[in-house]
């Protein structure tokens, strides 16, 4: 998925080829680096084709749900890390090597995934962070991040790539159980299984877990989330939007439970109208959620629709 992403979403020629056996994940190496809180950064080292010099990617993936201006720093801190490291090893091999005329560093990549709803529309330079810029412009480094907001791409952009990543990305896009209605009417099982088809076990699994783990996030119940994850490691991703609860069952249930059975039964279908959920399907999410018969469940759609 990391080659997906490259050749996918990085504007780069140089990128455009490489291959899943070209990267190397080495980001136990920089453990030191990531605090608690950014414990899901990863840098990757990757090969160029007729390169014998080692390309370090260095991906911010702490699914930022807010925009962070400072995030430039984190990533010139990591950078001069990754350097230090790559000196170290070179004067291990040949002691004096960096302190020659011809001896480069290899190049790294920052890229910030975002993808929170906001629009994140600076802070992706150095020089903006710093005091004074444009006057000590020539004495100041500046760098600036590659900045991959998801909310840039639509549902159909993304399927355009016709790849794994691409089920990822947009269930990434979901901010509640809801907008999981609006998701199935934009990708067909014909995509899903299309994908799941020609996919390695290995990543379907790594698909399933990442899928679980987002819809655990927006409150879908976690026996539901591991229904979903189960079709995708069976290849049946087509049937992903089956009887999904296209609500949010959770704070459903707490009002039932805080306010009364009849309440909840109320919200509920407000929030299935809202989320443009048939009354055929309303009708049969309700049964099997309060245990109403299908008249009953037929009469309150009626009377609160």
């Amino acid at each position: 998925m990391c080659s997906q992403f490259l050749q996918g979403y990085v504007n780069i020629p140089l990128l455009k080829d490489v291959k899943p056996e070209d990267i190397e994940d080495v980001s136990k190496q920089y453990v030191y680096m990531f605090t608690e809180e950014r414990n899901s950064d990863v840098v990757k080292k990757i090969r160029l084709k007729g390169n014998e010099t080692p390309f370090y990617l260095i991906s911010l993936i702490e699914h930022k749900s807010r925009v962070d201006y400072n995030v430039i720093m984190q990533v010139l801190r990591y950078m001069v890390y990754i350097w230090e490291s790559y000196e170290k090893e070179q004067e291990r091999e040949h002691k004096g090597i960096s302190k020659t005329k011809d001896f480069k560093y290899p190049p790294v990549l920052p890229i910030v995934y975002y993808d929170g709803t906001a629009d994140w529309n600076d802070g992706i330079e150095l020089e903006n962070r710093v005091y004074l810029s444009a006057v000590f412009e020539d004495y100041i480094p500046n760098f600036k991040c590659i900045l991959v907001q998801l909310k840039d791409y639509s549902n159909a952009e993304i399927m355009q790539k016709k790849d794994e990543l691409s089920i990822v990305m947009m269930i990434s896009k979901l901010q509640k159980a809801a907008d999981f209605a609006e998701l199935s009417k934009d990708v067909s099982a014909e995509y899903l299984n299309g994908i799941a088809s020609k996919s390695p076990e290995y990543l379907l699994d790594i698909i399933a877990q990442i899928v679980e783990i987002l819809l655990v996030k927006i409150n879908v119940p976690r026996e539901e989330a591991e229904a979903f994850s189960g079709k995708v490691k069976e290849r049946h991703m087509g049937e992903l939007f089956a009887n999904f609860e296209a609500y949010d069952v959770q704070e459903t249930r707490r009002v039932a439970r805080e306010e009364g059975i009849e309440e909840g039964i109320v919200f509920a279908i407000r929030m299935m109208k809202e989320a443009s959920v048939s009354r055929e399907i309303t009708c049969q999410q309700l049964a099997r959620q309060f245990g109403l018969s299908e008249a009953e469940a037929e009469e309150k759609i009626r009377q609160n629709w």
